[in-house]
């Protein structure tokens, strides 16, 4: 119980340092206008997330699901977070992108409009909360809070490190190196969920 714990926390960790579209933003407003203004980036991107989150494990927990349906799911997470790992590890660069306004009603719809963020919830995330829940009272929503104050802790020491320390993270050595340790960690989250399934059915 404790592990499931705190990979919850270490889901968000990773989660909050994926390149996206709210790194991206937060990154490049942290360029136009300074940290601080970022901060109303990642703090909206928290609450629509939050509400990702909740809008998906409603609808997963209202199914009445037996527990062998979520690790079959949590298969399918797992090949995502191989394909998340494959992805950070072929990064080579970030790129800041061109000056923009981050409106509230932009920030939101970017986020929303983000699959990738849906199926990471509801294949990842839902399924190993809805398997806490079963060993503990609230479980589920212990699970998504921890992920989330892990999203929100390394994406404002993420950036924070960017707004410090914004040319040396930026050279071309640096980078690859930096994204192949967060490659490493989602693969780690991958081949584990895989391992706990096989042993789940062989049981």
């Amino acid at each position: 119980m404790s592990n499931d714990i705190i990979s919850a926390f270490i889901l968000g960790l990773i989660g909050g340092l994926i390149p996206g579209p709210v790194l991206a933003a937060t990154f490049t407003e942290i360029l136009q206008s300074g940290f601080l203004k970022s901060m109303r980036i990642i703090l909206w991107a928290l609450l629509i997330e939050t509400i990702v989150a909740l809008i998906s494990m409603v609808i997963l927990s209202s199914l009445n699901l037996p527990e062998y349906v979520f690790r079959i799911i949590s298969i399918a997470g797992a090949g995502i977070l191989l394909w998340i790992s494959f992805s950070i590890w072929k990064v080579k660069k970030i790129d800041s992108g061109e000056k923009a306004f981050f409106s509230i009603w932009k920030i939101s719809t970017m986020i929303l409009a983000n699959g990738m963020l849906w199926t990471y919830w509801i294949t990842v995330c839902v399924p190993r909360a809805i398997i806490l829940q079963e060993k503990i009272f609230m479980g589920d929503y212990i699970f998504l809070g921890l992920v989330q104050i892990g999203w929100l802790l390394s994406t404002i020491i993420v950036a924070l490190i960017f707004s410090q320390f914004r040319k040396l993270l930026s050279h071309p050595r640096a980078i690859p190196i930096i994204f192949k340790v967060f490659s490493l960690i989602f693969m780690y989250f991958a081949i584990e969920t895989i391992v706990k399934t096989i042993m789940f059915f062989i049981k």
